[in-house]
């Protein structure tokens, strides 16, 4: 019996261990593709293969934005790391003076954002609406808000 609990306990261990060092990968990964930004130049995090990530990043550059971009296939733990809500999620996550701009976010709304500094830790639109910036479908819009959130929750930051 007593070899069963020297096993037991040796395995509970070898899981704890194992356990942590995923946990421990987890958190650092981010670190690994987390890029430092120039004032006033977004870093856009996105999938290589997501044409509309692609298409918002051409919106933000015509808008006179500088944009570093880094292709990922890690976006939960970039979301993760910038403490994007759940409910707030959409494709890409980019940065700015250290806010968080998730999604199709319209790039007159990052400006307001950043003309106006909110106490917020970011601006986003959830989801992939049809008509936001990078989801253009010729005429066809679907209806948006850019919501602000933060420490207080959520607020309505613009809408279309």
């Amino acid at each position: 019996m007593a070899n069963y609990k020297i096993l037991l306990i040796g395995f509970i261990a070898v899981i704890g261990v194992a356990g942590f060092s995923w946990m421990n990968w987890q958190v650092r990964a981010p670190a690994q593709i987390i890029s430092q930004a120039n004032a006033g130049e977004l870093v856009v995090y996105k999938s290589p293969s997501c044409g509309c990530c692609g298409d918002w990043v051409d919106h933000l550059k015509q808008s006179g934005f500088k944009v570093q971009v880094h292709d990922t296939d890690e976006m939960t733990a970039v979301k993760n790391h910038f403490k994007v809500p759940h409910e707030m999620g959409s494709c890409h996550t980019a940065t700015v003076n250290g806010y968080v701009v998730e999604g199709h976010v319209p790039a007159n709304d990052i400006k307001r954002l950043l003309s106006e500094k909110p106490n917020v830790r970011g601006i986003a639109v959830p989801g992939m609406p049809i008509g936001s910036p990078g989801m253009e479908q010729g005429d066809e819009k679907e209806a948006y808000q850019v919501i602000a959130f933060g420490e207080k929750g959520f607020k309505v930051f613009a809408q279309y």
